[in-house]
C-alpha cells in the first residue's frame, strides 16, 4: 500500500505509531518498520476473536471477509489533524508499536534502565527494562488503544527468560515462516480490536458531538444529557490491571501537540507528563478546535460535577490558553459548564438530541469501518445520513455519505455484492439521466456486475453532492484542511476511473486502494469521451488549492495538500499544470524551512541571517533546526525536485546521486539531452525554477541539492556552445554578478561539506571545457623520423651506395612529415602537450587539477594548475612521460574544477552549436523525451576526437661535441679539396648508438635541383648538372668503408670529411641520422625511427685558376719540333702521329688567386704542358690533342639518375638538324673532356692544390670539323704504273708529273662503320690557285680515261674499296685532285642485324639494347633519315710540268 495519506480510503485505515525503544540503530529501526509494512493489510478471518463477552462489539467474526489496513507512521500526529477527531476519527493513532533490537539486549545494559530493574543476566535486565518503557509509553500514550513491544531478531538464549505480557519477540528473517509477521500483525488487529469496544462505548455514552472548528452546537441553558464527555479526562486500555501506586493521574496523550519524527521519540517532562505545555514544537502548528477529539468520557456524576464545577484539569492541555483566533477563544464559561438541570422527557431539544445521537452513530460508523465490518458500516452509516439529511446536519451528513462510499468501495474491492443504500441514490429528478447513463454503460462492459456498474453511475454525482454539503455556507462549515484532504481523495476516485477508460474494474480498485500507478502513463492527448473527464477532474482539484487566507493550515498541511494536488496531475498527464503546483510547493517549503533555521539560529545565539557556513559550530555541528545529518534529509526531496526540474525542461541531470558516464558515448548522450532541453520551454522561467529550489536547498540544508542546482542554474543560463573563432552566441543569460555568486556559493559550499565529512561537490556545467590537445614539437635534435625498413643503406644492393650517388632517393634527407612527427614520443623522455580550455562564462573558473587521460602504453601525466579567465579560450601546457613503447592515444583529460567532482572530459575541438528540430514529432513532455532519446544531426555531426601517438623504445642523444674546423668555417680554393673530421657524443647513459648515416646537403645543390626540374632545359643541360651532383660532391664522407659505425653509450667517435671548392658554394650541412636499433637490419619490422643531428658549415670559396677561352684549330703539313719538345715530347713522334690525327687545343687560363700557379695540362696520348702563371695573368696554352671518331655522334644523351634513364622526352620546339648539331657536340666534347686533365698548385704561399675546371668549354660547329673523324675516308694518290710500289700505302707528299705523260689515279674509300654503304664515287679535278669559275674550267688542260663519277658496289662495314683511273695533264701547272662519296641509297637492315647491332652496341657503350620503341623516338627527334655524302679532308696536289 501507497504511504500516501490522501488516498481515497484513508478514512478507513487503522494509524498505528511506530515508536524505537531500547538500544536502536536508525537503519535496523527502518528495516524492521518495512518488514511490517509489508503486512499492513490484515484480513478479520485470520484474526483470533477476544473471548471477553464485553469486547466482542468488533468481533472480526462478524464479517470474516473483511479486512484492516495499517497505516504506519514514525511521528507524532500534529495537533491540526487531532483537533479534527472524531469527526475525522482516522486520523488519531490507535494503536503503538515499540520496536526494539533483539541483538541489542546482549550487548550491555540499556542507558535508561532502572536500577530496580535488574536479572539475572544482561538480557533479562533488559528484558526488564524494555517493559517499564513500555509501562511509561502507556502513561505516555494513554488515549492509545492498544501498546505493544516487539522485539525483532530475537534469540532465545540458553537460560530460559519470561516475557513478559506485551512484549513479543520475532525471530531472525532467515528463521521466518511465512505467517511470523503475519500472526504478529493479526495479535496486534485483536487487540485494537478489543480495545475498539470501550472506545465505541464512550462514544456512545456521549449526548453530543461538536464538528471540528466549531463552537458547540448544544443548547446555550440546556441541562447536560447523561454520559457527556468533560476535556482532559483519561482513557486507558482495560486489557492490564492497573498497580496500585504505579498509575500517573494526568494522561493526557495530546498535551504537547508538536510533530515528533521518529528518530527524536518523545522525552518526558520533569513531572512525568509527555509534552508540557511549555515544550517548543518541532514543527509550525496551527491551534486546535475547542475541544480535543479524544477526551475520555466521564464514567460518573461525580466525574461530571468535577469537570463542571472547575476542579483541577488532569490534562495539561487545558493549562494552555485559548488562541482568540480559533473557535475555543470565543467560548464563554457557560458554554462549558455542565447543567444538571432538565432531566426526563421534554428537557432537551429534541432537535439537538436527534443532531447528537446522529453524529455518534456516524462516529461508530467510522470505527466500523475501521475494523474492517464494512457491511455493519454502511448500515450504520446509511441510518445516521438519513437522519442527518433530515435535521439538515450537512457536514456530517456529507460525512456519512462519503464513508458509505468507501465502505462501498471497500466492498467491491474484496469482490463481495452489495446493495447501493438509497441514500447515496441520485435524486429523482435526475432518474431520466442516470437510467440512460446505466444503460450506456451495460452496453459497453456487459460483463461489469451490476452493483458495480451502479456505483459507477452513481459515483460522479455523489462525489459532487458531498462536495455540495460540505462547502454549503451555513452554522457549520469544514475546517480547510479537510475539505482539501475531501476535494483530493474525490479527484483521486475520479482519476482511478478516468485512468481505466471510465469502468469501474479491478484495475481502478488497486488505484483506489492500494494507489498503484497505472502501466501507461497518460499524455496530454485529448480524452473527451472518457466519464469523468480531465476537465471535471482539475476543475473540481483545484478548488482544494490553499489560498493565502487559509491561516488555519500549517506549512506541513499546505505541504500535503499541494502534493496531493500534483501526484493527481501527475497520473492525469498534464506534467505542465502540476510544475506550477510543485512550484507554489516549493515556494511553502522555503518559508517553512527558513523560519525553522532562524528560530534554530535564535536559540544558539547565532544571526538569523547567517548562512550555510555560520550555521555551523565550531566543532562540525549543526545548531538547532539546523541539526540534520547525512540521513536526515527526506529521500524524496531529490526524486521531487527532479521531477520538477524535468517538467520545466531544465538543462541537467535528473538526480542529485546519479553518477555520470564520462565516457564518449554517454558524454554524447548527455549534450543530446541537454540541447533538446534548451529548446524545450522558456528560459526565465527555468532559471526561476532553479533559484527556487537552491534556496529550498540553503534552508534544508542540503548540500548536494545546493551544488547541483547552482550547477544547473550556470548551465541553463549558458549555451551550450563548443565556442568558435567569432564566438557569436556564447554569452549566459545571467549578469555577471549573478554568475559570481553562484560560484562563490558552490565553493564555499564544498568546502563546507568537505570540512564536515560529507564530500558533496558539484558537476561541472560546460561539457565543451576540453577544446584541444597538441603535441608539442619536439626540438630538431630529439625529433624521432620514421622511416621504412627499404630506406636501410644495405636493405637493397642500390641502397648501398646512397652514401655517394645522390641520384638515389635518400628519405633521410627529406624534411619530415610534420602530421608523423607531431605523433611520436619516446620512451622514458618528457613530452609537452599544449591544452585548450574554454570558459564561456564571465567568471573566472578555477582548476585545482588536470591531467591528460590515456589509453594503450603506459603513460604517466603532469598534474597542473590553472585558472581560466572569463569569457576566453585558454592555453595551458602540460607534461607527461611515456613508460613503455606502444601505441598510445590520449581520450581526453581528467580535470577537477574547484568545488565540482572530478571528472573526465572529451576532447571536442570543432566549434558546435545546438541545433532545434524542424520537425515537430511531439508535443509537451513527450517532445522533451523524444528529442532527448533520439539524436539530432547536430549532434550527429559532434565527434570526440583523440590524439593518436606512438610511443617508440628508449633512443639515445647524439650531438656534435668538437669539428676541426675553427668556428665551422672554411675558406677553400675552386677545384681545391680539403679535409677536415667532426666529433660526436653520445649523451645516453644506457642506449648505445648502432645505426649512424651520413647526408650533406650544399648551397649549390638547390640550384642544380631547380635546374634539373626546369622543363625546358635541354638534355645536354641535365648531363651536365647530374654531373656536378654526381662527381662534384661538395661534401663527402672520407672514412665511408671503416665498417659498422657504432657509439656506446657515454662515448665518442671522430669521423672524417672532405670539402671540394666549387662556384656558388657558401654553406653546408653534415646531417647525421642515428637510432638504436638493437637488431640486425633484416629482422627490424617495418617502420623504424631517427634522430639527426646537424652540423652546420660555413665555405667562402675564392677564384683560383679558370678557363678564359678556348679553340680547336687544325693541323696542316707537317708539325715542327719546337712544338712536340713543348708538349713534353723529347723525341719527334713516329709516323702515326700525323697532321691527320691530331688537332691543336688551345686554352687561354686566368689566374684569380694572389699566387703564382702552376698549371699542368695532359692528355692521354702522353702529351704534357706546365704553365707558371702570374697572379692576375692569363697565359695560352697549347697543346695537341687526337681527333675523334664517333660511331653514332647522334646517340641519345644518357641521363646519370637513374630515375631518369627510361624516360623519353620528344621535343618539338627544335629542328632535328639543331638536334644533331647539339649532339654531335656534346658528344665530341665528352670525348675531348674525357682525354684531358688539368690541375694547379700554388707556388708561393700556402701550400694549395686543385684541379682546373675544364667543363666550361664549348664546342662550336668549325670546332667539332677540326676534331671530328668522317664515317667514311677517302684517300687519293697519283702514281706512276710501272715505278708505283706495292704496299698499298697512300703519301701524302706532293706529286709531280710530266706534260702528255700516262698516270695512274688511285682512290680509295675506306667505310669505318659497322653499316654497309652503297657509295658513289666523285673525282673532281680543279686548278689551283684560281677563282672557282676558272678552276673548274679544265676540260683542255687535263685529260682521264672514263668517267669522273662511278657507283660503287654496296662498301660492307669496316670494309675499303680501291678505284684507279688513268690521267694526264696536257699542259703545265699545278692540280688539286679531290674526290666525294655519296650513298646512293640507304641500307636498311633486317631485324636480326638491327638486333645483333644494338647489342653489340650496348656491349661496347655499357648500356642495354634500344627497344623498337626508342628506334622510333630517335627517328622522330633526329629527323627522318637521308643519304649522306662525304668529302675527302686532304686533295692531292698535282704539279705538272716538262720533262724538258
Amino acid at each position: 500500500m501507497s504511504l500516501d495519506p490522501l488516498l481515497p480510503i484513508a478514512p478507513a485505515r487503522v494509524k498505528a505509531l511506530v515508536l524505537p525503544i531500547g538500544r536502536i540503530k536508525r537503519e535496523r529501526f527502518n528495516t524492521f518498520v518495512d518488514r511490517l509494512h509489508a503486512e499492513h493489510v490484515v484480513h478479520l478471518r485470520d484474526i483470533s476473536p477476544d473471548g471477553r463477552p464485553h469486547r466482542n462489539m468488533f468481533s472480526p467474526l462478524a464479517f470474516p471477509d473483511g479486512a484492516m489496513f495499517y497505516e504506519l507512521i514514525t511521528h507524532q500526529t500534529p495537533a491540526s489533524h487531532l483537533a479534527l477527531s472524531p469527526f475525522d476519527l482516522y486520523r488519531e493513532p490507535l494503536a503503538l508499536i515499540a520496536v526494539a533490537d533483539g541483538a541489542e539486549l546482549s550487548s550491555g545494559v540499556f542507558a535508561n534502565t532502572k536500577r530496580m530493574s535488574t536479572g539475572r543476566t544482561v538480557e533479562e535486565t533488559n528484558i526488564r527494562g524494555l517493559d517499564q518503557e513500555l509501562e511509561e509509553l502507556r502513561d505516555r500514550y494513554p488515549k492509545i488503544l492498544a501498546h505493544q513491544v516487539l522485539v525483532f531478531d530475537y534469540v532465545a538464549p540458553k537460560e530460559k527468560l519470561t516475557i513478559p505480557e506485551g512484549i513479543l519477540v520475532i525471530p531472525p528473517a532467515e528463521q521466518h515462516r511465512r505467517t511470523t509477521m503475519k500472526t504478529v500483525m493479526c495479535d496486534i488487529s485483536a487487540l485494537v480490536l478489543a480495545e475498539m469496544t470501550t472506545l465505541a462505548k464512550s462514544y456512545e455514552g456521549m449526548s453530543y458531538i461538536d464538528s471540528p472548528g466549531n463552537p458547540s452546537g448544544r443548547p446555550t441553558n440546556g441541562p447536560s444529557a447523561p454520559g457527556e464527555e468533560p476535556t482532559g479526562l483519561t482513557r486507558r486500555n482495560s486489557q492490564y490491571a492497573l498497580p496500585t501506586g504505579m498509575r500517573s493521574s494526568s494522561a493526557s496523550g495530546i498535551a504537547d501537540r508538536s510533530h515528533v519524527r521518529m528518530s527524536m521519540p518523545p522525552v518526558p517532562s520533569k513531572n512525568g507528563v509527555f509534552g508540557s505545555g511549555g515544550s517548543t514544537p518541532n514543527r509550525p502548528s496551527t491551534p486546535s478546535g475547542s475541544r480535543s477529539g479524544l477526551s475520555n468520557p466521564p464514567t460518573t456524576f461525580d466525574e461530571m460535577n468535577g469537570a463542571v464545577n472547575g476542579s483541577e484539569p488532569t490534562s495539561p492541555e487545558q493549562h494552555a490558553p485559548a488562541r482568540p483566533d480559533t473557535a475555543e477563544g470565543f467560548r464563554t464559561q457557560s458554554q462549558d459548564r455542565i447543567s444538571v438541570q432538565g432531566f426526563g422527557p421534554g428537557g432537551l431539544n429534541d432537535r439537538w438530541r436527534a443532531k447528537g445521537k446522529c453524529r455518534v452513530q456516524i462516529v461508530l460508523g467510522s470505527l466500523y469501518l475501521q475494523a474492517g465490518l464494512w457491511s455493519t458500516a454502511v448500515k450504520e452509516l446509511s441510518e445516521a445520513a438519513t437522519v442527518a439529511k433530515s435535521i439538515n446536519d450537512h457536514v456530517w451528513h456529507g460525512k456519512a455519505l462519503e464513508l458509505i462510499t468507501i465502505s462501498l468501495l471497500l466492498l467491491a474491492w474484496k469482490g463481495l455484492e452489495f446493495q447501493v443504500p438509497t441514500i447515496l441514490h441520485p435524486p429523482p429528478e435526475k432518474g431520466s439521466s442516470i437510467l440512460a447513463q446505466l444503460q450506456e454503460v451495460e452496453a459497453k462492459y456487459p460483463k461489469q456486475p451490476r452493483w458495480l456498474r451502479h456505483l459507477q453511475v452513481y459515483m460522479p454525482d455523489l462525489l459532487e453532492r458531498v462536495i455540495g454539503l460540505y462547502s454549503r455556507i451555513s452554522a457549520e462549515r469544514l475546517p480547510p484542511l479537510p475539505l482539501s484532504e475531501t476535494y483530493i481523495r474525490f479527484c483521486k476516485i475520479l482519476t482511478a476511473l478516468h485512468v481505466a477508460e471510465g469502468e469501474l474494474n479491478r484495475q481502478t480498485l488497486d488505484m483506489m486502494v492500494f494507489g498503484a500507478l497505472p502501466e501507461k502513463p497518460l499524455t496530454s492527448s485529448p480524452r473527451f469521451n472518457i466519464v469523468p473527464n480531465r476537465r471535471l477532474i482539475v476543475s473540481l482539484l483545484f478548488q482544494a488549492f490553499p489560498t493565502s487566507s487559509s491561516e488555519l493550515l500549517t506549512t506541513t498541511d499546505r505541504i500535503v495538500i499541494l502534493s496531493g494536488i500534483a501526484s493527481v496531475l501527475g497520473v492525469l498527464g498534464l506534467q505542465r499544470k502540476k510544475a506550477m503546483v510543485v512550484r507554489e510547493l516549493v515556494t511553502i517549503l522555503i518559508g517553512g524551512l527558513v523560519e525553522a533555521r532562524t528560530r534554530g539560529a535564535a536559540d544558539v545565539g547565532i544571526h538569523p541571517a547567517a548562512g550555510l557556513v555560520a550555521l555551523n559550530g565550531p566543532n562540525g555541528h549543526s545548531a538547532g533546526a539546523l541539526e540534520l545529518g547525512e540521513g536526515d534529509i527526506e529521500h524524496g526531496i531529490d526524486a521531487f525536485l527532479s521531477l520538477l526540474l524535468k517538467t520545466y525542461g531544465i538543462v541537467g541531470e535528473d538526480s542529485v546521486s546519479t553518477a555520470l558516464d564520462n565516457s564518449d558515448g554517454g558524454v554524447l548522450e548527455r549534450i543530446q539531452r541537454q540541447s533538446a532541453a534548451r529548446f524545450f520551454g522558456m528560459q526565465n522561467v527555468k532559471l526561476n525554477i532553479l533559484r527556487s529550489c537552491i534556496n529550498l536547498s540553503e534552508a534544508l540544508p542540503d548540500f548536494s541539492g545546493v551544488l547541483k542546482y547552482s550547477s544547473d542554474l550556470l548551465r541553463t543560463a549558458g549555451t551550450g556552445v563548443a565556442v568558435g573563432p567569432k564566438r557569436h552566441g556564447a554569452y549566459p543569460a545571467i549578469s555577471k554578478e549573478e554568475q559570481t555568486k553562484l560560484i562563490s556559493g558552490i565553493s564555499k559550499t564544498a568546502n563546507l561539506s568537505k570540512r564536515l565529512g560529507m564530500g558533496h561537490l558539484a558537476d561541472y556545467w560546460d561539457e565543451f571545457l576540453l577544446r584541444a590537445i597538441k603535441l608539442e614539437p619536439l626540438p630538431p635534435t630529439r625529433t624521432p623520423v620514421q622511416h621504412a625498413k627499404s630506406v636501410l643503406p644495405d636493405a637493397v644492393t642500390a641502397r648501398a651506395s646512397q652514401d655517394v650517388n645522390p641520384f638515389i632517393y635518400n628519405p633521410f634527407l627529406k624534411q619530415p612529415d610534420t602530421s608523423a612527427v607531431e605523433r611520436v614520443l619516446v620512451a622514458g623522455e618528457t613530452a609537452s602537450f599544449r591544452m585548450t580550455l574554454q570558459n564561456p562564462y564571465e567568471i573566472e573558473v578555477d582548476v585545482e587539477s588536470i591531467k591528460l587521460e590515456t589509453e594503450g602504453a603506459e603513460f604517466e601525466s603532469a598534474v597542473e594548475s590553472t585558472v581560466i579567465g572569463p569569457f576566453r579560450t585558454q592555453i595551458l601546457r602540460i607534461t607527461g612521460t611515456p613508460k613503455a613503447a606502444g601505441a598510445l592515444k590520449i581520450t581526453g583529460a581528467v580535470i577537477k574544477i574547484r568545488g565540482c567532482r572530478e571528472r573526465r572530459f572529451p576532447l571536442f575541438a570543432e566549434p558546435w552549436t545546438p541545433e532545434d528540430e524542424t520537425k515537430i514529432k511531439a508535443i509537451g513532455l513527450g517532445a522533451l523525451g523524444l528529442h532527448a532519446a533520439s539524436p539530432s544531426p547536430a549532434v550527429q555531426k559532434l565527434k570526440p576526437e583523440h590524439v593518436e601517438l606512438t610511443v617508440i623504445a628508449q633512443q639515445p642523444v647524439v650531438v656534435v661535441k668538437s669539428s676541426t674546423l675553427p668556428q665551422s668555417s672554411v675558406m677553400i680554393l675552386e677545384g681545391e679539396r680539403q679535409a677536415f673530421s667532426v666529433t660526436l657524443e653520445n649523451l645516453s647513459k644506457t642506449t648505445p648508438v648502432d645505426f649512424l648515416l651520413f647526408s650533406f646537403q650544399d648551397s649549390t645543390q638547390e640550384a642544380l635541383q631547380t635546374a634539373l626540374n626546369d622543363r625546358e632545359a635541354t638534355a645536354a643541360e641535365l648531363y651536365e648538372y647530374e654531373l656536378i651532383l654526381a662527381k662534384k660532391q661538395a661534401l663527402k664522407l672520407r672514412n665511408r668503408g671503416d665498417g659498422k659505425r657504432f657509439i656506446p653509450p657515454g662515448q665518442i667517435s671522430t669521423f672524417d670529411f672532405e670539402v671540394l671548392g666549387k662556384p656558388g658554394l657558401t654553406s653546408g650541412t653534415i646531417q647525421v641520422d642515428y637510432a638504436h636499433l638493437g637488431v640486425p637490419h633484416d629482422e627490424i619490422a617495418d617502420k623504424f625511427y631517427t634522430r639527426r643531428v646537424s652540423q652546420q658549415l660555413t665555405v667562402t670559396v675564392n677564384a683560383s685558376v679558370d678557363v678564359a677561352r678556348i679553340d680547336v684549330l687544325p693541323l696542316q703539313g707537317a708539325i715542327p719540333e719546337p712544338l712536340w719538345k713543348r708538349t713534353g715530347f723529347q723525341e719527334k713522334p713516329t709516323a702515326s702521329f700525323t697532321p691527320d690525327d691530331h688537332c691543336l687545343l688551345l686554352l687561354d687560363l686566368r689566374n684569380s688567386w694572389p699566387s703564382n700557379m702552376l698549371v699542368e695540362l695532359g692528355s692521354d696520348d702522353g702529351a704534357r704542358v706546365e704553365e707558371l702563371i702570374l697572379p692576375g695573368n692569363t697565359n695560352r696554352v697549347i697543346l695537341p690533342i687526337k681527333r675523334v671518331y664517333l660511331d653514332d655522334p647522334h646517340a641519345f644523351i644518357p641521363a646519370l639518375n637513374p630515375t631518369r634513364q627510361r624516360q623519353f622526352v620528344v621535343s618539338t620546339k627544335i629542328s632535328p638538324e639543331l638536334e644533331r648539331a647539339n649532339r654531335e657536340a656534346f658528344w665530341y666534347r665528352e670525348r675531348i673532356l674525357d682525354s684531358l686533365k688539368a690541375s694547379w698548385r700554388a707556388t708561393s704561399g700556402a701550400e694549395r692544390r686543385g684541379a682546373v675546371e675544364l667543363r666550361s668549354m664549348r664546342l662550336t660547329s668549325r670546332m667539332i670539323e677540326a676534331i671530328k673523324i668522317d664515317e667514311v675516308d677517302i684517300q687519293i694518290e697519283v702514281v706512276d704504273p710501272a715505278t708505283a710500289p706495292s704496299d698499298g700505302e697512300y703519301k701524302d707528299a706532293n706529286n709531280v708529273v710530266f706534260v702528255d705523260e700516262f698516270f695512274e689515279l688511285r682512290v680509295r674509300v675506306t667505310n669505318r662503320t659497322d653499316a654497309p654503304v652503297y657509295p658513289m664515287l666523285r673525282i673532281m679535278p680543279a686548278l689551283c690557285h684560281r677563282p672557282l669559275n676558272v678552276a673548274l674550267d679544265f676540260t683542255r688542260k687535263f685529260a682521264w680515261n672514263g668517267t669522273l663519277q662511278q657507283v660503287l658496289p654496296m662498301l660492307p662495314g669496316k670494309g675499303s674499296v680501291e678505284v684507279t683511273s688513268g690521267v694526264t695533264a696536257l699542259c703545265r701547272g699545278e692540280f688539286e685532285m679531290a674526290a666525294s662519296v655519296e650513298e646512293t641509297r640507304l641500307w636498311v637492315p633486317s631485324r636480326e642485324e638491327e638486333r645483333e647491332r644494338e647489342i653489340k652496341r650496348a656491349s661496347r657503350t655499357g648500356g642495354r639494347p634500344r627497344s623498337e620503341t626508342e628506334t622510333l623516338m630517335m627517328d622522330a627527334v633526329l629527323g627522318k633519315r637521308e643519304r649522306r655524302i662525304w668529302h675527302s679532308r686532304k686533295a692531292c696536289r698535282l704539279v705538272v710540268r716538262d720533262r724538258q
